[in-house]
């Protein structure tokens, strides 16, 4: 039996740890938290799952929540015009129900299911020291702790980076009492509500500890007029600032907010991300390799709400590298093959890191083009809504003006048609 060691407890190390034991691996799986602390702690993200990732967790068996959460129908835009008034706003159609649980409750869940299974749960926040013992005593070590020292053992890859400091800060409130966009028949959306020049602030229904609640979430441009939760510690405080904000940008999203309370103590989060893409393979002192998984490689902004659908996507890619690997040895050239596949597959992190870097940058005339559009054809709404699922699909119109002018008006002409 194969002996693999996976260092951290997220979406994709829990996901990938439970799907290696259901194939008969003896998994070790190390977290610097238990599952109580995990539940009863602060959030850690947001997070919107869509149909390809919810799918590799039902595969697994894995989706215990999916009758609990919302179901996602549909992704909408608006852009603020310099009154507060909605210049652009529409409403595009999933084809498949996006789902979004709390982290708290899902990675506690997994990390039960994982040691009532029979895993060796080991509760201890791994070093570099650390790792090197281990490398010696199982087949494979892979590490899918995204934050702290292990992280620097990946080296940055300057050529699948362009971006070397935080494209926006973050701050997300968790909360009950959102009221519904247009009536209270209107399925559950996630709506991005654009100010531009400052930044964006997105809306999820979402599943939390308490139940059913939506996620606010600012993503401001450094420096403007939305960067203003720098040193706030105080969860009500948060609130405050967090409707303050949406008072004077986008005063028809405030509306809805008027009776919004947050959901726990430790339903507040800020932050900043840094857009990274890394080398999977790290050399410990001694010489031994380990892998990275999921965000310790391919760190994206949480804008396009990319990173737990990455996660979940490469820990499917993995569980395929590895299970298909049998007795060979996973080696240096494995490891990076295994990496690619997760990369440049047709579902991979570069379609996905694209589109994130694309939408962080001030928007071309084309881009923008589309956006309006999806007010005019409703085909344009619905595809640029799916396409966070299948971020691929943005290369056939979205990033040259030339694919973009001859989809635009295909569309204008099916709607005379």
């Amino acid at each position: 039996m194969r002996r693999v060691l996976i260092v951290g407890a997220g979406q994709a190390g829990l996901q990938l740890a439970l799907g290696l034991q259901s194939r008969g691996y003896e998994v070790t799986l190390m977290s610097n938290r238990t599952a109580d602390e995990i539940r009863s702690g602060r959030v850690t993200s947001t997070q919107v799952m869509f149909h390809t990732a919810l799918q590799h967790e039902r595969d697994l068996g894995l989706n215990s929540w999916e009758g609990q959460a919302p179901r996602i129908e549909g992704l909408g835009v608006s852009v603020a015009d310099p009154d507060g008034a909605r210049a652009i706003d529409w409403l595009g159609s999933l084809d498949a129900y996006a789902q979004s649980v709390d982290q708290r409750v899902k990675m506690a869940g997994w990390m039960e299911t994982f040691a009532a299974r029979g895993g060796r749960l080991v509760i201890h926040g791994a070093s570099v020291a650390d790792l090197d013992y281990f490398a010696r005593a199982y087949d494979l070590v892979l590490v899918a702790a995204g934050k702290g020292e292990l992280v620097a053992l990946f080296g940055r890859d300057a050529a699948r980076s362009p971006y070397t400091a935080p494209k926006r800060t973050l701050a997300v409130s968790y909360v009950h009492g959102l009221a519904p966009a247009d009536s209270p028949a209107e399925p559950p959306v996630v709506r991005l509500n654009m100010v531009p020049g400052a930044g964006e602030l997105i809306t999820i229904p979402a599943l939390t500890t308490s139940g059913r609640c939506d996620i606010l979430f600012w993503e401001a441009l450094p420096g403007g007029p939305l960067d203003v939760f720098d040193g706030v510690t105080d969860p009500a405080e948060h609130l405050a600032l967090t409707l303050g904000l949406m008072r004077r940008h986008l005063p028809w999203v405030h509306e809805r907010a008027r009776h919004v309370e947050l959901t726990d103590a430790g339903a507040t989060l800020t932050g900043a991300c840094t857009p990274v893409v890394r080398h999977p393979v790290a050399e410990l002192p001694s010489g031994g390799l380990v892998l990275g998984v999921a965000d310790v490689v391919v760190a994206n902004d949480p804008l396009t709400g990319q990173g737990s659908n990455c996660a979940a996507k490469c820990a499917a890619s993995y569980l395929a590298a590895i299970t298909d690997r049998a007795d060979l040895p996973f080696d240096r050239p494995w490891m990076q093959s295994a990496f690619d596949a997760f990369w440049s597959g047709p579902a991979g992190a570069a379609h996905a890191t694209k589109w994130t870097n694309a939408l962080l940058g001030p928007p071309p005339p084309h881009l923008l083009a589309v956006i309006g559009a999806g007010a005019e054809y409703p085909g344009v709404a619905d595809r640029f809504a799916n396409g966070f699922d299948d971020p691929a699909d943005f290369e056939a119109y979205l990033y040259e003006p030339e694919r973009t002018a001859a989809y635009l008006a295909s569309a204008s002409a099916a709607s005379v048609g």
